[in-house]
């Protein structure tokens, strides 16, 4: 059997650290965007419990049932799930949190691209903890051995890389959530559109910084769940109860289809009428939320060519500048109710689950993409985390109104998007896509999303001093894709 070693210094004391492995977000916010898994149950607690995995490889589907050893637990030091059944003939896994900061932590980075630790926003110096008293350190330990053993030899260094991408991505996520979860006290929190690109993420994200997270659907509600209505608002909202913010994510995917004249209203009524509905929802409530954040695009400033634009830019021309407008607009009744409005206006959202980067990942990664026409457009393009991160720093910071556009400081050319996702995958850029070949296929959706230029800047975010985990463009996408490895310390 093979044993590795993975640590990671903290910057909570060890049972800040272990509560939040036991927070129901945890797992989910745990699971690298670029695999197919999913929870599939998850039932007990650390102590005790099981959690039933599906991993997705092509057409084929795995189960990996992994069950929690109640006679390795040790409260707020140690927990150890083994698997039951799954993919390996033996799996172990130790979760061991120690107070202090260890003298080995595994080096996060990526020896062919230079990236470091500060580049991937998990801090500087030796340790990334400033005050060590209030520290501690992670050390997950894997033993596992393949089917067929030793035959199946050839497979380890797979499942060595696997692994070691697998606890680079995890390490820094705990870091992370751990440090910006402490910016406020805990919420509770509605969110509609919870299971879209962002709000999918958003959740898990929220209930591990110790937040009440409800989901508002438009079907029967189920636990954790209350029923809204895009034309009526919030339906029976004395049994939701009182709401610290509230989300507002549902919208129609714009790049959902050709943009024929009824999907277009699709679009437009999608947002606007709801937006206004839940809008004077809340507004009539008797205990109002301090915050309604409603998203927003960054469509709205049109096709500007080189021009900076912030938030005080004006509105541009066009079917998404027009409907962005009105979709803000909407959310007048809360902001005439004395409800801190905020309005996220979402740049192309970078994650490996979803969205464009979804849509780009098979070309680039077989080696036929390419730039869009000239690519001299500029794409405002966010890392997934960042968004997750300018959401909360919305809901904790009161100086944050209005738009807020959440988008990278470091907006690039089509082209040099093109060339850096060839560079993250190791495969060629070499087959531009013509832009009269993208205006046929698509019609007027392509001219405004993939040949329209938009060279946003977050002003509002960085002013109030918001710090971007993933500026870069290729750090954010090492990091999603799963091109970032660990060394293990043993």
């Amino acid at each position: 059997m093979i044993t590795r070693r993975f640590s990671v210094a903290l910057p909570v004391d060890a049972a800040r650290a272990f509560a939040w492995h036991a927070q129901p977000g945890a797992l989910p916010r745990l699971l690298p965007p670029w695999d197919r898994v999913r929870v599939r149950s998850r039932t007990g607690s650390l102590a005790d419990g099981q959690v039933v995995l599906e991993l997705s490889q092509g057409p084929l589907t795995l189960t990996w049932d992994a069950r929690h050893d109640p006679s390795r637990y040790e409260a707020d030091r140690q927990f150890v799930d083994t698997q039951a059944s799954g993919p390996f003939a033996y799996w172990s896994h130790v979760h061991r949190i120690e107070t202090g900061v260890g003298s080995r932590e595994s080096g996060i980075g990526s020896r062919e691209s230079g990236i470091g630790r500060r580049e991937l926003g998990v801090g500087s110096g030796e340790s990334g903890v400033a005050d060590p008293t209030a520290s501690c350190t992670l050390t997950d330990e894997v033993t596992w051995r393949l089917p067929l053993d030793p035959l199946s030899w050839p497979a380890r260094p797979m499942v060595e890389r696997v692994l070691r991408r697998m606890f680079a991505y995890r390490h820094w996520v705990t870091r992370a959530d751990l440090s910006r979860h402490g910016q406020g006290p805990a919420m509770r929190i509605a969110i509609t559109g919870a299971t879209g690109l962002v709000g999918s993420a958003l959740v898990p994200f929220l209930q591990g910084g110790g937040h009440d997270v409800v989901r508002l659907v438009r079907g029967t509600p189920r636990q954790g769940e209350h029923q809204w209505s895009p034309e009526r608002g919030l339906v029976d909202p004395d049994r939701l109860g009182a709401v610290d913010a509230v989300i507002h994510l549902a919208g129609e995917n714009v790049a959902g289809g050709r943009w024929t004249p009824a999907f277009k209203a699709k679009i437009r009524d999608s947002r606007v009428g709801p937006t206004q509905a839940l809008a004077r929802s809340l507004a009539a409530l008797p205990v109002k939320p301090r915050v309604f954040i409603s998203a927003s695009a960054i469509g709205y400033y049109g096709n500007r060519g080189t021009e900076d634009l912030t938030e005080q830019s004006a509105p541009g021309q066009g079917f998404l500048a027009d409907v962005c407008q009105e979709w803000e607009a909407a959310a007048d009744p809360a902001r005439a109710a004395g409800i801190r409005v905020v309005h996220p206006r979402f740049g192309i959202i970078l994650d490996a689950r979803g969205g464009a980067l979804g849509k780009m990942r098979l070309p680039f990664s077989l080696g036929v993409g390419g730039r869009l026409a000239s690519g001299e457009q500029y794409y405002s393009w966010v890392g997934m985390e960042d968004v997750l991160g300018s959401i909360l720093f919305a809901l904790t910071h009161d100086t944050i109104v209005g738009p807020m556009n959440v988008t990278s400081p470091h907006p690039v050319t089509n082209a040099e998007f093109t060339r850096t996702l060839g560079r993250v995958l190791h495969r060629p850029t070499i087959f531009p896509v013509p832009g009269f070949v993208l205006t046929t296929l698509f019609g007027e959706m392509a001219e405004a999303e993939l040949l329209s230029s938009k060279r946003v800047l977050p002003a509002a975010l960085t002013t109030a001093g918001y710090v971007f985990s993933h500026p870069r463009l290729e750090d954010a996408l090492r990091f999603t894709l799963g091109r970032v490895e660990a060394t293990p310390v043993a």
